[in-house]
């Protein structure tokens, strides 16, 4: 193993979490947008690599876009790279509430899977 990969394997004990704009929670925090469109009073960190495409956003069939958006998305992208370029403790933002489907747990599941890691939703 690299020095590389240990430093990324010893960082995989992060705290990356999950929120939504609407959210006051994560105002101060290492935000970061994941989302296609973003509000426009918005100023912090985007990250589009993990945005869903506008032909995704239109999808209702969560089934079909769960499955789509892992394979036109996560399944082209290095879990490690990611976790790298999004930073320790950062606060993965979209537009959905909790217990909405929303493409943000799809991601924190995916970084859960790959990466061993444990992503929570702020606040809860």
């Amino acid at each position: 193993m690299s020095k590389h990969e240990m430093s990324i394997e010893n960082r995989i004990l992060s705290s990356v979490k999950t929120s939504y704009f609407s959210s006051k929670l994560w105002h101060g925090k290492n935000a970061v947008a994941i989302s296609r469109g973003i509000p426009k009073w918005y100023k912090g960190r985007v990250y589009k690599v993990l945005a869903p495409s506008w032909e995704l956003v239109r999808i209702k069939d969560t089934e079909e876009y769960t499955r789509r958006y892992r394979n036109e998305v996560l399944n082209r992208l290095d879990p490690k790279k990611v976790y790298k370029d999004l930073g320790d403790d950062a606060i993965l933002l979209c537009w959905e509430k909790p217990g909405e489907f929303c493409h943000r747990r799809l991601v924190a599941e995916w970084l859960e899977e790959t990466l061993g890691i444990k992503v929570l939703e702020l606040g809860f």
